[in-house]
């Protein structure tokens, strides 16, 4: 097992590097400490040639530029936040707004956009980076003094496991999630629909046109929305169904049926293709299924193409979106003298 760091360019914040995770199978990681990005994931498929199932680029440069939060840390709060504020004992806060009148992924400048320290670690079986950083109070209008680490750990069984970890000095709304965007074809692959996918749930939380929670749990049985058997993602993506059309395909978040803190199965997705499968274990109680439906990004990937529209799925694993808005979903708040923990973890094999 192996983890290089090399120089990856320059930063308005400092320098970046990328981190080159190895282990003893071939299969590679790469992330930068810019966003805590995660820049490229190279599995073995069914014939035993390595390919890159995650969408991004090959440069700094790129990566600076605007794009849809390629492989990124997404913080401090994951999803929607309506009306881009939240009340904590008796005080609201409001946020920078970036998606209408709405927080988006911790505002515009969020913890994609950020440098972190990188620190890497090599244990008998494990190879892993190690990205922190403070977030100052106030920081996109979020309350407290944030202290945060992810740990991005690879092991010899094909796994990557991500570990998020905080600590406030102040009562705050904390909801970390990884942005990587998949295509178990390649990355370069134009097409997701055959993708085959199970998710563990038995309901989404229903939104309206706004893509905001109505704080209504809505039961996947008989809707386009039930992959609790696996199914290929094209089957029902245009089916008219009102959620369906709000979105424009998937965009939803799907209440796991696991208990909230066991790390348990949540989603398996399966390329006929490759023969790549990727598992998808979560302490979280909820993932967030896109299917790019609006992918926009007239930048060239790694392999010198535009990523379109419906190429690539994310499975954000998280807390239900605009819970510091509804007191019935799974609490996100982090008081002082306490640690917020979290971990995904990404299984790999082929069938």
């Amino acid at each position: 097992m192996t983890a290089a760091t090399l120089p990856f360019g320059n930063t308005p914040q400092g320098k970046a590097n990328i981190y080159i995770l190895k282990n003893k199978n071939g299969l590679t990681v790469k992330a930068t400490n810019f966003g805590a990005i995660i820049t490229a994931i190279e599995v073995p498929d069914k014939n035993g040639k390595f390919i890159d199932i995650v969408q991004g680029f090959d440069n700094i440069e790129q990566y600076l530029q605007k794009h849809p939060h390629f492989g990124g840390l997404i913080g401090r709060y994951g999803n929607r936040i309506a009306g881009g504020s939240f009340t904590i004992d008796g005080k609201k806060y409001q946020l920078q707004k970036n998606n209408g009148n709405n927080n988006l992924h911790g505002g515009p400048i969020g913890f994609d956009k950020m440098l972190h320290i990188g620190e890497t670690f090599e244990t008998e079986d494990t190879v892993g980076v190690i990205f922190s950083r403070t977030s100052p109070h106030l920081e996109m209008g979020f309350p407290g003094e944030l202290h945060y680490k992810t740990y991005y750990t690879l092991t010899n069984d094909n796994e990557l496991i991500i570990t998020y970890e905080a600590t406030t000095d102040k009562t705050t709304h904390v909801n970390l999630t990884n942005h990587s965007y998949f295509n178990l074809d390649g990355e370069s692959s134009a097409d997701l629909l055959n993708h085959e996918l199970t998710i563990m749930a038995d309901y989404i939380t229903e939104f309206n046109t706004e893509l905001l929670t109505t704080g209504n749990l809505y039961e996947v049985a008989g809707t386009p929305f039930d992959f609790r058997s696996p199914k290929s993602i094209g089957q029902d993506i245009d089916d008219d169904n009102e959620q369906i059309k709000f979105a424009n395909g998937y965009d939803h978040n799907f209440v796991l049926n696991n208990s909230i803190h066991s790390l348990e199965l949540a989603a398996i997705a399966r390329s006929s293709k490759t023969g790549i499968v990727m598992e998808v274990h979560t302490t979280e109680p909820g993932v967030q299924l896109y299917t790019s439906n609006n992918l926009n990004c007239p930048q060239k990937g790694k392999s010198g193409k535009v990523y379109q529209s419906r190429s690539s799925f994310c499975l954000e694993t998280q807390h239900y979106p605009d819970s510091p808005n509804n007191a019935e979903f799974p609490p996100t708040l982090l008081k002082p003298g306490e640690l917020y923990e979290s971990q995904t973890v990404f299984k790999f094999y082929t069938d």
